[in-house]
């Protein structure tokens, strides 16, 4: 612990861990054996940070967070899941913010990282793996699943969530309560669930403000269709009748 760092009350420093100058830790943080905190970081109450975590320079975690829990993976043995192991870490670089109660699991194997200078809101969940770029904004209760990478400059709006293995490509953005179910270039423009192209998905809700007319359209045609149907009935069988 350098000299120039400030430790609140209640808190609980494992062996073997490092803690910058100028860094302050407040009440009830709790840093794990190995953990790195760099300088002039400040991590609020009640945050944990997980054995072997990595923080750079100027990061600031908000109350409540949990940067570096077991991923979340199992294998299936018959009727049961098996836990497999999560020996990885989470690598936190400079100038990050994280918000409260945001979590951020460890890789499996490797690395969960959160490149320089991006934004976490409150209540978000990264998960294994994760690859985030630089100064990319992540709004509050997005969800990102395991090993999907994210470029630099994105902007992910709040509640989209993102399946696992997906690539979204540098300066893309993706539009609130959005689904990413396959890669997204960079400099797109997403929207819906699944998340499609933002001009597409305005012609799909402009396809369904029109649902109701289509079917009041679609009830007089089958009138008519009945109507003529039986017309054609009845000349049937009234020229059978003449024969």
């Amino acid at each position: 612990m350098d000299p120039g760092a400030s430790i609140g009350p209640l808190c609980v420093v494992g062996s073997g861990a490092d803690i910058g100058a100028g860094t302050r830790l407040d009440a009830q943080v709790f840093v794990g054996a190995d953990v790195r905190i760099g300088r002039d970081c400040r991590i609020f109450p009640q945050v944990a940070l997980r054995e072997g975590t990595r923080l750079g320079d100027r990061v600031t975690v908000h109350a409540g967070a949990v940067i570096g829990a077991d991923g979340f993976g199992y294998a299936r043995d018959g009727a049961r899941y098996i836990k497999i192991p999560q020996v990885g870490r989470v690598v936190v670089e400079d100038d990050v913010e994280i918000g409260a109660n945001a979590t951020i699991d460890r890789a499996t194997l490797g690395t969960t990282r959160i490149g320089r200078g991006t934004k976490i809101d409150n209540l978000v969940q990264i998960a294994h793996n994760v690859q985030v770029g630089e100064d990319t904004v992540i709004v509050a209760q997005v969800g990102i699943s395991g090993s999907s990478q994210i470029g630099s400059r994105v902007t992910l709006a709040g509640q989209v969530g993102v399946v696992d293995h997906v690539r979204i490509g540098d300066n893309a953005i993706v539009g609130a309560q959005s689904g990413v179910t396959k890669d997204v270039p960079p400099g797109a423009l997403v929207l819906g669930s699944p998340a499609v192209p933002h001009l597409e998905f305005k012609r799909q809700l402009a396809a369904i403000a029109r649902l109701p007319q289509h079917g009041k359209a679609l009830r007089a045609l089958e009138e008519r269709l009945r109507a003529l149907e039986a017309r054609l009935a009845d000349r049937g069988a009234a020229g059978g009748a003449d024969a």
